[in-house]
């Protein structure tokens, strides 16, 4: 019998080194459960809320409230709420185009950050 997608999912559930701009990364379906893929890119920022399905629905009780997302700065209510995952996919495209800058000279960091990431950029996964 071979595993369930959820089993194989966290068995394995980290593709990417944290040294390098995630590559890969697992499949979700619409509910945020594993479909036991993997795709080849990395995954854009979204908010996922892994909820199952009901198994009974009861008729006559009206249309469920949407729950407002506790943003921790009162940012969002139930009338609009406050959505960061367009500023997060903005960041990680800028940060790719700066990870694809070769002279340390044009990162525009201190010394002590340019020798940290030049460790962090040869930095190999076998490496202990």
């Amino acid at each position: 019998m071979s595993a369930s997608p959820t089993e194989q999912f966290f068995d394995r559930p980290i593709l990417n080194s944290p040294y390098q701009c995630p590559l890969q990364h697992w499949e979700l379906d619409e509910d945020g459960q594993p479909t036991n893929q993997i795709v080849g890119r990395r995954r854009r920022a979204e908010f996922i809320t892994p909820i199952p399905k009901p198994k009974k629905r009861r008729q006559g009780r009206g249309i469920q409230k949407e729950l407002v997302l506790f943003d921790g700065d009162g940012l969002s209510t139930e009338i609009q709420q406050y959505d960061p995952t367009p500023i997060i996919n903005s960041i990680r495209e800028q940060v790719a185009i700066w990870r694809q800058l070769p002279n340390s000279s044009d990162w525009r960091v201190t010394p002590e950050t340019a020798r940290l990431l030049q460790h962090w950029r040869s930095y190999q996964d076998g490496d202990r």
